[in-house]
């Protein structure tokens, strides 16, 4: 491809994931904010409730005082599981149709070593040397029930790690492998609560993991993208589309 052709297809790469960063970023401010809106306003809530109700066990109005008092304490309870749910929830970040979710970027150390660079939508940039032939990319998938879709809820996407990947069986199977994580597990798991609790949460459908991988590669750049059918990898420059060519 010429020089010209390579830069202004760079240049777009490099758009479409500066627009999806703001996206983000617009999403994760508006969900930070709802999520801190209705934990105050619970918090207030049982608080109230709970105040009030000492006030009537003072009077000795036994069953007034008790019955606020109980509900106060269960809203706070229920607002301490919003929360923390709201928490782990936030590491994750919505997508519907198909749209970019990280570039990655590879510098050749050693024989089957390499340095490999992942910049995320939201700014984040993680390095890493992975050993192997070929990367790979995982990860979460949380999706919502028909009935969850109608309440404006979308699917949410976490990336989990990345990892260095031998073609050759032997070398896969003694190593030395390289696995980076991408992402803690602040709060409660609604995906561990999920796969434990199955059918008991009601707004969620399905949770599942998704993975794509490609091979490594000198100066190579590919370009990582997500839909409904989950992970997709597409070279970003000639040394990407040199190795994919060849490794087929």
């Amino acid at each position: 491809m010429p020089t010209a052709g390579r830069d202004s297809h760079l240049r777009a790469s490099s758009a479409r994931l500066q627009n999806t960063n703001q996206a983000f970023c617009e999403q994760l401010m508006s969900a930070t904010l709802l999520l801190s809106v209705g934990v105050a306003a619970g918090i207030l809530l049982a608080l109230a409730l709970i105040l009030n109700g000492g006030r009537h066990l003072r009077r000795r109005r036994l069953l007034r005082g008790g019955s606020q008092g109980l509900l106060g304490l269960v809203i706070g309870l229920a607002v301490a599981v919003v929360l923390l749910v709201g928490l782990n929830l936030l590491t994750y970040a919505r997508f519907s149709a198909e749209q970019p979710v990280g570039t990655i970027a590879f510098e050749k150390l050693a024989p089957r070593r390499y340095a490999a660079t992942l910049t995320q939508p939201d700014g984040r940039i993680t390095h890493a040397t992975l050993n192997g032939n070929q990367w790979e990319l995982d990860a979460r998938i949380i999706k919502w029930t028909d009935f969850g879709t109608m309440l404006g809820l979308q699917p949410l996407y976490r990336l989990e790690r990345l990892s260095g990947r031998f073609e050759n069986i032997d070398r896969a199977r003694y190593g030395p492998h390289s696995i980076v994580p991408l992402a803690g597990e602040p709060g409660l798991s609604l995906w561990e609560t999920a796969h434990k609790q199955s059918g008991w949460l009601p707004l969620v459908d399905a949770t599942y993991g998704t993975a794509t991988y490609l091979p490594m590669a000198d100066k190579a750049v590919y370009r990582v993208s997500l839909s409904r059918t989950g992970l997709l990898a597409r070279p970003a420059n000639e040394a990407a589309r040199k190795a994919v060519n060849g490794w087929r």
